[in-house]
């Protein structure tokens, strides 16, 4: 079951949680994000979709993490000590985003959400919801119900 797109009215604020994949700024809903962890090594899982790059253990519960850059169409990362692994959940299970880096949490107004041209030159912008522009960047917010797939499909 997809999660429907936060909505808010006209004026409201929408906390975000600003990261870095393959040189770009993307960004989920803060709601979403239930912690950030430093890279470390993740178990193989065979026969997982090229995007997962393994399972890991936190706290008892094994979740995949998923390589954000593979799966937006940025190219394979090569997950160093300088990576940070985003453990989110959107009701349909805990999946680790492997990214670049965290940049910041802010507020953005919901009004300030534009919707993403219609290019079709790589697979994110089917996976956004749309962009913010922040101090004259573009950030570009993910669609997580469309990007990550749920635990189940990432497991068959």
């Amino acid at each position: 079951m997809e999660q429907a797109a936060p909505q808010e009215a006209a004026g409201d604020q929408r906390e975000i949680v600003s990261f870095r994949v393959a040189g770009q700024d993307f960004c989920i809903d803060i709601r979403y994000v239930r912690e950030i962890r430093g890279w470390s090594p993740t178990t193989v899982l065979p026969h997982a979709p090229d995007y997962v790059v393994g399972l890991m253990n936190l706290r008892g519960n094994v979740i995949p993490v998923i390589d954000l850059s593979l799966r937006l169409g940025l190219g394979r990362s090569e997950p160093s000590q300088r990576h940070v692994i985003v453990i989110t959940n959107d009701g349909r299970g805990t999946v680790g985003l492997l990214v670049d880096s965290v940049s910041d949490i802010m507020s953005v107004p919901c009004d300030e959400l534009k919707q993403p041209p219609d290019v079709a030159t790589s697979h994110a912008p089917a996976f956004l919801e749309g962009v913010f522009t922040v101090d004259e960047k573009l950030i570009r917010v993910l669609d997580l119900a469309k990007a990550v797939p749920s635990n189940r499909a990432v497991e068959e």
